[in-house]
């Protein structure tokens, strides 16, 4: 089993900046994605940024340019800066780990934290 808590969101002005973190604990595997996903109000559920046990890194056009996803593996964490931030960012953040095997996959997520935009 995988427990995954995030933290740092909060408010912030339009311009602003906030980093979250997601801190993994428990099995995970060699072969990995970390991923941040968002979520407004009445809307479904995108992906932001990934990363993978790799390093390689994926964004949403929508960020690009103005958040950075990275991680500590010694710590079993991954980060989101987040810069210039928006009124449209506005959304509960999720933290998602996907375990990859041979055998298949195991999907995991966080608790979601709150990020709101807003002067």
């Amino acid at each position: 089993q995988v427990q995954l808590v995030e933290s740092g969101g909060g408010l912030v002005q339009p311009g602003g900046s906030l980093r979250l973190s997601c801190t993994a604990s428990g099995s995970i595997s060699s072969s990995y994605i970390m991923a941040w996903y968002r979520q407004a109000p009445g809307k479904q559920r995108d992906m932001v940024a990934s990363i993978s046990s790799g390093g390689s890194t994926n964004y949403a056009d929508f960020v690009k340019g103005r958040f950075a996803i990275s991680g500590d593996n010694g710590k079993n964490t991954v980060y989101l800066e987040m810069n210039r931030l928006k009124l449209e960012d506005t959304a509960v953040y999720f933290c998602n780990l996907v375990n990859q095997y041979s055998w298949g996959i195991r999907n995991y997520w966080g608790q979601g934290t709150q990020v709101t935009v807003s002067s």
